[in-house]
């Protein structure tokens, strides 16, 4: 099933055009967008744009991810009650929502609506247009930045720093200056080490912030090779979560992405009526089976208001894949998923030892096999074994500093006494 994806834009500047290209020309993505042009009387139009911002929550709702590029609050842009709708669908239904700021810097606007609270950094007041340079400035990722799967451009940590470190740079980053509590900062400004690549979790969904307008440039040279990539990347990990188990009226993700036994797991549900409306006031059961075929039966409560979002916890005690089917009475709905559980096999508490078998392990390794009531006896054949044998060390004393300095000192002296003799 493709992603679906909004892209809102005031401007078709250089970033936004390159970004529509990649995300066309991805298979698994539908996009659409949204240019508003400011000042204009028209709109943007053509092939895949959309005349209007969607204003009812079940338009908005369909989209997976949205972009959000240098566009602001008023006339001929967004309203407070857009950017309200934009929350909920993250914070409720798990949608991505990506910040792309530009060189207006219309987006502080957005500082003063409801998604200030997703906003994953601070801005400098003093500079809202951002800082601009003659300099190309680098991209350096962090320690968590070198292994995420949004940043990864190579195969290994090492070829994937080497990659970042020589994609072309920017010379114009946004007036972010630090990283608000609760984020997770990917890439840094090389001199400043103001973030430019910043996620953060809020609610169901997730949050991206990059902090320039030159990823298009990364084209240079190796064409689609990373620009690409990278969109697809992010495209497709912000709207992971969505497509984890969907139906015509159900769907279903959980947090975290990768369960472990004896650790809590939420299970969110959205639930749409035949219209395609969230379904609010219902009543949402599962019946989840263990990896033994033992089934639980649990019961969602409504946690999204007008979102149609239900959710429950259960903690899984197994290593295995817990079948879950879900129900919606008001529209008999039922949903399938699987939730894989991870992790170490646990020793088993309260077996007997097999002594038969360490005994043969010892044998075969020429060790000895004591039991646990001769403990103090192994004390007492440590004390016994012989001192380890000394080992031999081998200097090369070409390869000393001391010999180098010795031969250095003795031409010296010869060189000093045939300068005192008048003999150079």
């Amino acid at each position: 099933e493709s992603i679906k994806v909004l892209v809102v834009e005031s401007t078709p500047r250089w970033e936004y055009r390159y970004l529509r290209n990649a995300l066309e020309r991805d298979p698994g993505v539908d996009v659409r967008c949204m240019l508003f042009h400011p000042g204009l009387s028209a709109r943007g139009g053509g092939a895949n744009y959309l005349k209007q911002f969607p204003q009812a929550v079940e338009e908005l709702s369909e989209y997976d991810v949205i972009f959000l590029g240098d566009v602001g609050v008023g006339p001929s842009q967004l309203t407070a009650e857009d950017c309200a709708r934009i929350r909920g669908i993250v914070e409720n239904q798990a949608s991505g929502l990506i910040f792309l700021p530009g060189m207006s810097g219309r987006q502080r606007e957005l500082l003063s609506t409801e998604l200030n609270d997703l906003y994953p950094v601070l801005l400098d007041d003093q500079n809202p247009h951002g800082f601009g340079t003659g300099h190309k400035a680098s991209y350096l990722l962090t320690e968590m930045g070198t292994s995420s799967l949004l940043t990864k451009l190579g195969d290994t940590p090492e070829e994937n720093v080497a990659i970042w470190t020589r994609l072309p740079g920017f010379q114009w980053r946004s007036p972010a200056y630090r990283a608000r509590a609760g984020t997770d900062v990917l890439a840094i400004h090389q001199q400043s080490r103001a973030p430019i690549l910043v996620t953060k979790t809020f609610g169901t969904g997730k949050v991206l912030f990059m902090g320039t307008d030159g990823a298009w440039r990364w084209r240079e040279g190796v064409e689609d090779q990373y620009h690409y990539r990278f969109w697809g990347q992010v495209a497709r990990w912000m709207a992971y979560q969505r497509h984890m188990a969907k139906g015509e009226m159900l769907r279903m993700f959980y947090t975290p992405d990768r369960p472990e036994p004896g650790h809590t797991v939420t299970l969110n549900a959205i639930v749409l009526d035949p219209t395609g409306t969230p379904l609010n006031g219902g009543t949402v059961t599962a019946d989840i089976k263990d990896p033994q075929g033992i089934v639980q039966k649990v019961r969602f409560q409504p946690g999204g208001g007008e979102w149609g979002l239900y959710t429950c916890r259960f903690t899984p005690n197994r290593i295995g894949d817990y079948q879950v089917t879900l129900f919606c009475k008001e529209t008999t709905a039922v949903l399938e998923a699987r939730v894989g559980v991870q992790g170490e096999v646990r020793e088993k508490i309260g077996r007997p030892a097999r002594y038969d078998v360490m005994r043969e392990v010892a044998k075969l390794s020429r060790g000895e096999f004591i039991s646990y009531d001769e403990a103090e006896k192994l004390q007492d054949q440590i004390l016994q074994l012989p001192p380890p044998e000394p080992t031999v060390r081998r200097r090369q004393i070409w390869a000393s500093p001391y010999w180098a300095g010795a031969l250095i000192g003795i031409m010296g002296i010869f060189w000093v006494g045939r300068k005192m003799k008048g003999a150079i």
